[in-house]
């Protein structure tokens, strides 16, 4: 009956790949995919393991155990991410982001290209890969009013984004996944990854300076009246920045949970964003029917909350609790053996007790993240492999899921967002420029396994 769990698991995954095409939205199938798996189990009595990552083997165990285990690990997750949605819909309730805007005072189209390149590899380290594509494409849309120009730019800073995502624990799902999993440390992702991201950001962004769409000035336009934000706008975007920075630092310091430390840089957020709206402060009560309804309504922490994407929180939940079905099988470890056997060692990571993986391995998740979702993929690769924390291969899947999305439109959250935006058409950029992100993945590669061999 294990190959039923893989049935309706690969069932689901193809539905939510061509979600587009069903016309259904991918939480729904990630969702069904979740139960379906865990009640085969459950209805069959398959037996279920946890992975002892020191003994590198597969440890009994029962299904309540596992099944709250897994729960725990993917709360942890989804915890995180509801608090850092909400410190950067705080920031837009103040319009905060408007702050970046002056930034950009170039008419050159080479200067923007790095300025807007430079800006979403940082934001997207601090904010996350997807909500930094959707600031610097607002942003985008008052400086540059030619579509055709629009679109060009709108790829460099999707392939920044991701690459800017990748050194950050707090940059990328896939790389908070890691983190929170206790696969990679904040300093040595930051020491291993920052370079070879930098690099997969830079040569695309330099192959394209050099091209002819990025030659010459923006068109002159009428300035329209310009979006103001409210006195609080600035101390609000430095503010809910610092706070989301705060918290891989506080998880340093006391070792706890890293959603600890979300809530409580949310919390300090909420009491400036309350104290700033003169509003009551409060995060769920208040005293009276009417007022309660007022409240809510302005609120900075009600509208906040209201913002954040809730399908996205569903559809992580629905599809990292069905990776762990498969986990908790055994299948992810078993696949993950004959992977490494099949595969040959063109580069690989140093032995651990007699286990290694291979460097094309890696590349080919990252290649394969552009094609369907990196989350489960990484998620994947989580079950699949045992090295222990900061070993150079959670770095290296870290960077190739995080950096492989930006090869087609679809293959990253800040490709679709842009596809959505800028209403990008897929060949569009298969044509234009999958190739500088292609350039830039195998660059920053090499750019890692020079580094990983030099510490």
């Amino acid at each position: 009956m294990e190959s039923l769990v893989i049935i309706v698991f690969v069932l689901g995954y193809l539905a939510i790949t061509l979600e587009h095409n069903l016309k259904i939205d991918k939480l729904i199938p990630a969702l069904a995919m979740m139960a379906m798996c865990w009640a085969i189990i459950a209805l069959e009595h398959l037996e279920v393991f946890e992975v002892d990552a020191v003994k590198h083997m597969l440890i009994p165990t029962h299904l309540e155990e596992i099944l709250l285990h897994h729960l725990g690990k993917t709360a942890e997750i989804l915890i995180f991410l509801i608090g850092a949605m909400t410190i950067v819909e705080i920031i837009d309730y103040f319009n905060g982001f408007v702050t970046i805007k002056g930034f950009v005072r170039t008419k050159s189209k080479v200067r923007l290209l790095w300025i807007f390149s430079f800006l979403a590899f940082i934001l997207s380290a601090i904010i996350d890969n997807l909500t930094a594509t959707i600031v610097l494409l607002t942003i985008l849309r008052k400086i540059i009013k030619s579509k055709e120009d629009r679109l060009w730019f709108a790829g460099l800073i999707v392939i920044a984004a991701n690459a800017g995502g990748a050194w950050s624990p707090i940059g990328d799902v896939t790389t908070t996944m890691l983190w929170i999993g206790k696969k990679v440390t904040t300093g040595h992702l930051i020491k291993y990854l920052f370079l070879p991201s930098l690099v997969c950001m830079v040569i695309p962004s330099l192959i394209a300076s050099r091209m002819k769409p990025f030659q010459g000035n923006i068109a002159d336009v009428e300035e329209e009246e310009e979006e103001k934000g409210s006195k609080y706008s600035s101390v609000m975007l430095y503010l809910g920045l610092g706070a989301i920075i705060f918290v891989p630092i506080f998880k340093t310091v006391t070792h706890l949970p890293p959603y600890v430390g979300m809530m409580l840089s949310l919390s300090i957020v909420a009491i400036f964003a309350e104290i700033y709206s003169n509003r009551l402060i409060t995060l769920t009560t208040v005293h009276g029917k009417d007022e309660g309804d007022h409240s809510a309504a302005h609120s900075p922490i009600h509208k906040s909350l209201a913002g954040i994407e809730m399908p996205s929180i569903l559809f992580f939940l629905g599809i990292l609790m069905a990776v762990a079905a498969l986990e908790s099988l055994g299948t992810l470890f078993h696949f993950a053996e004959s992977l490494n056997e099949t595969i040959p060692m063109l580069g690989t990571e140093p032995e651990i007790e007699g286990y290694a993986v291979s460097d094309l391995v890696v590349m080919i998740l990252g290649v394969g993240s552009a094609v369907i979702d990196n989350v489960p993929l990484v998620a994947a690769s989580i079950g699949m492999f045992s090295d222990p924390t900061d070993s150079p291969l959670w770095h290296f899947i870290a960077f190739a899921a995080g950096t492989g999305g930006s090869m087609l439109i679809i293959g990253s959250a800040a490709g679709v967002v842009a596809m959505g935006m800028e209403k990008i058409n897929f060949f569009w950029y298969l044509k234009k420029v999958s190739w500088l992100a292609f350039v830039g993945f195998l660059a920053g590669s090499a750019a890692f396994m020079v580094l990983r061999m030099m510490f």
